[in-house]
């Protein structure tokens, strides 16, 4: 599963309004200029916004003549996490007992912000029968 949302971005004088059509919340405006750096970041608040809430993180859609944004890979392997404790029906401290660990670490691992260790996320995917996947491209 690629972790890649369209946005939408209208560009006037000197700034950009961006905005997410599938996390209803995710807009804001910046400078011209920035508008890569600021979609990423509002991408990320989004997705963790869903998160927080414990609500279901809505699938991108496809839409033509918008661009793809992605999280960093580290967000996309939380963010496949989330969602593969939510298929299963885990909650935090059934994932960490199944994991032989407590719910903080849990917690942390699908926290956008924490720098969890990329190997505990892939172990805890790998419990629940998922595999990160890592894909280089040429941009």
């Amino acid at each position: 599963m690629q972790i890649a949302y369209p946005v939408e971005l209208t560009k006037s004088h000197r700034s950009v309004s961006i905005a997410f059509p599938d996390l209803p919340d995710a807009s804001t405006k910046c400078a011209a200029g920035q508008e890569g750096d600021a979609a990423i970041a509002l991408l990320v608040d989004g997705l963790e916004q869903c998160i927080k809430e414990r609500s279901e993180i809505p699938r991108p859609s496809r839409r033509r003549g918008c661009p793809l944004v992605e999280p960093p890979v580290l967000v996309s392997a939380k963010v496949a996490l989330y969602q593969a404790m939510q298929e299963n029906g885990l909650s935090n401290v059934a994932l960490a007992h199944e994991l032989g660990t407590v719910e903080g670490t849990v917690r942390r691992m699908i926290d956008l912000r924490h720098r969890s260790h990329v190997d505990q996320v892939e172990a805890a995917l790998a419990l629940l029968g998922k595999r990160l996947i890592v894909t280089v491209r040429r941009t």
